[in-house]
């Protein structure tokens, strides 16, 4: 397996921009996966993983150590037919249109979302009332450190709303195995329809290029909850309710970076877009939302290459721009109790 020097990473995320990777490789295989760990530890590189980059904002500096773009793509059903095993690189749809193609249903619920299964699995993918993690049976992870690898279930991944033991990057996927329903050709005719109404909705509703889809997350229940105190008026939780409000669609921008005028929480780049003018972006839209509704919105995108966590975020007075805002906070995975 190639170990390629100064890759250039736009073309390989959806908001095409972003610097080289110091250090590129795309595993195939498992015996892949492990060299390149060995390599990086050999050569004291920090590790990287990347997908789709569907969900991701590199910095325009690049990204120091080895980036690891996994191209593990296997599918295969187990002699339990309800079990598909899938390598970390599937892209989410082609497992879809396996699976279906075989008559097993329920990823179709995921339909049209871009991503790699290891992506997925990161971020716990979630559309409408469903989670990824609803269908994930069991796992194989390897340690970043040691190449070890081990054979997970469900439980091990912690899971939560946009959450994943394996944001800790202790440990990365390279095989998933979801449970699924085994279908009659009635039952997978249906889902079938389902799936291509879903990406007729998606594809309208959304846009399909230059962009990471919602930049921000939803509110936790005890980040309402204390702005609700201090406020005494009861908040939503959606992230687009607060930014659709400030009628910024199609009008806020910086740069090459504008809100797009399809769904207020998504942002779009031209093609002369850098890293730095979806973070400007993401700020106005972060101040204008603390100013007119007291809440801070924190992404749901990840950020790659970035030494710092380069938006706002609640933190101590000392470092305040203004009440109960900061601009910058130490680049920390989110805290996920054992």
């Amino acid at each position: 397996m190639e170990i390629q020097k100064n890759v250039s990473l736009r073309d390989k995320n959806w908001f095409q921009t972003g610097g080289c990777a110091k250090h590129f490789c795309q595993p195939e295989t498992q015996t892949d996966f492990n060299q390149a760990l060995e390599h990086a530890k050999e050569s004291s590189l920090s590790v990287t993983l990347l997908g789709e980059g569907a969900n991701a904002l590199i910095n325009d500096d690049g990204v120091d150590g080895l980036v690891i773009k996994p191209t593990i793509t296997s599918i295969s059903q187990a002699q339990a037919e309800n079990l598909v095993t899938v390598g970390a690189g599937t892209s989410i749809q082609a497992c879809i249109d396996w699976c279906l193609n075989h008559n097993l249903t329920g990823l179709e619920e995921f339909s049209g979302i871009p991503g790699t299964i290891g992506g997925a699995l990161y971020i716990n993918v979630h559309y409408f009332k469903f989670f990824i993690s609803q269908f994930l049976s069991l796992a194989q992870v390897i340690n970043k450190h040691t190449g070890e690898t081990k054979t997970v279930d469900r439980s091990w991944f912690q899971f939560d709303y946009d959450q994943s033991i394996l944001q800790k990057k202790e440990w990365f996927l390279l095989y998933a195995t979801f449970e699924l329903t085994k279908a009659n050709d009635i039952e997978t005719a249906y889902a079938l329809g389902r799936r291509d109404e879903i990406i007729r909705q998606r594809n309208s509703r959304y846009p399909t290029s230059h962009t990471c889809g919602s930049f921000f997350r939803n509110f936790h229940t005890h980040e309402l909850a204390s702005t609700t105190e201090r406020t005494g008026s009861k908040k939503l939780p959606f992230a687009g309710y607060y930014l659709d409000k400030l009628g910024i669609k199609g009008e806020l921008s910086h740069g090459g970076a504008t809100v797009s005028h399809q769904h207020a929480n998504m942002i779009v780049t031209k093609d002369n877009a850098n890293s730095s003018d979806v973070i400007a972006l993401a700020r106005k839209m972060q101040e204008l939302v603390f100013d007119n509704f007291g809440l801070i919105l924190q992404a749901e995108c990840q950020f790659l290459g970035f030494e710092a966590y380069p938006l706002y975020q609640q933190t101590q007075p000392e470092t305040q721009i203004k009440p109960g805002l900061a601009k910058f906070a130490p680049d920390t995975p989110p805290s996920i109790e054992p």
